[in-house]
């Protein structure tokens, strides 16, 4: 995507020598105030970034993992190499417990290392592992846009002939949650990717963003992709999708995943399940657009997904920009109230339409064909 004028990808790596390399991403925390590029000289930053949200998204943090691996690997020293990788694996696989294509991508990079005869071999075989799980994510999403725009395409047509002349929403009106767009994978992302493809067509659509508390991840990144690819869109609170729904004001929901089950059940940002509700309550169609890496085959089912617990601050606090430019945080609760903070929900695979993936669109019960 375009920033200023530059092309961008959210993560990438960068030689730093012989035996190093510096993963370099954007600074997600700072948007939509700051566009940051931060530096990442060694696999325990880059475990960091990740634990404290630097970076977010299940294919960011994905291919920022595989970077990680790769560091590890040209970190290595030449004795006990093996053993250097395993104990870095476990480092960057312990930052996150739900986003499957961390893990994904970690075990990725770390099998065709460990596979090699030498530290050096390892280092290059890393490297190179590393850069196609970016790659690859990168097409993946662009795909999974040209798969969606149809969708966004066929419902074209029926909103030209029930134009609502009051509203906000011209077009085909989507409705998504949190951020699943190229700030959430390498380039493009998975849920906003349709909407990305359907615009550059030159398809009249529409964005319904849900703000996505209590990190307001669609109030401050989804709101400002959207913006710098003029998009129409607008905000929301979270409680008012339900509300549009009702009236009408929604053709169609689309969300990204952090991990999905073989059974199709799905992992995704808390608030999540109850946008699934309300989409079957009112005709809704429900999409998870995903790629094929987010999938958890090992994973029976959506009981069976870890959800991570974060601090209870994020619930307490809010933190933004004042009028005066000043970066601050702000006590939202009472002084002695406690906050219970789940990150993600799990949606039943009942309540998903399809799935939109880089090989197709996909019912819930045909995600093992894809293997």
């Amino acid at each position: 995507m375009i920033v200023n004028g530059r092309h961008y990808r959210t993560v990438w790596m960068e030689s730093a020598g012989q035996h190093g390399a510096v993963v370099r991403m954007i600074n997600q925390p700072l948007i939509p105030h700051r566009f940051e590029i931060v530096d990442l000289p060694d696999h325990q930053a880059t475990a960091r970034a990740i634990k404290t949200m630097v970076v977010r998204g299940a294919g960011a943090i994905g291919a920022t993992a595989g970077f990680g691996m790769a560091q590890v690997t040209l970190e290595a020293p030449s004795a006990d190499w093996r053993g250097y990788l395993e104990r870095g694996a476990a480092t960057l696989q312990a930052t996150r417990p739900t986003a499957q294509n961390l893990f994904y991508a970690v075990r990725r990079v770390l099998k065709v290392a460990l596979a090699a005869e030498t530290s050096a071999e390892a280092q290059e075989a890393a490297v190179g592992e590393a850069q196609a799980i970016a790659d690859e994510d990168a097409a993946w999403c662009e795909a999974i846009g040209r798969r969606g725009a149809g969708l966004i395409s066929n419902l074209a047509g029926k909103r030209e002939a029930a134009e609502a002349s009051d509203s906000l929403a011209h077009g085909v009106r989507v409705l998504t949650h949190c951020n699943a767009g190229w700030l959430a994978f390498v380039d493009w992302g998975s849920a906003l990717a349709p909407v990305y493809a359907a615009h550059r067509a030159g398809i009249d659509v529409f964005v319904w963003v849900d703000e996505t508390r209590p990190r307001s991840q669609g109030a401050r990144l989804t709101a400002w992709e959207l913006r710098g690819e003029q998009v129409p869109h607008a905000i929301i609170a979270d409680n008012a999708a339900g509300h549009l729904m009702q009236r009408g004001e929604v053709d169609m929901v689309i969300v990204g995943a952090d991990r999905i089950a073989a059974n199709g059940d799905v992992a995704n940002k808390i608030g999540t399940y109850e946008k699934a509700l309300c989409a079957q309550a009112h005709g809704v169609p429900f999409y998870v657009a995903a790629p094929t890496s987010t999938i958890d085959m090992e994973c029976a089912s959506g009981d069976l997904i870890p959800i991570e617990e974060r601090d209870e601050d994020e619930v307490l606090y809010a933190y933004g920009r004042t009028d005066d430019g000043e970066f601050t945080r702000v006590r939202l609760a009472p002084e002695e109230a406690r906050a219970h903070n789940p990150a993600f929900d799990v949606t039943p695979h009942s309540l998903i339409a399809a799935f939109i993936m880089q090989k197709g669109v996909v019912a819930p019960d045909r995600l093992k064909e894809l293997f």
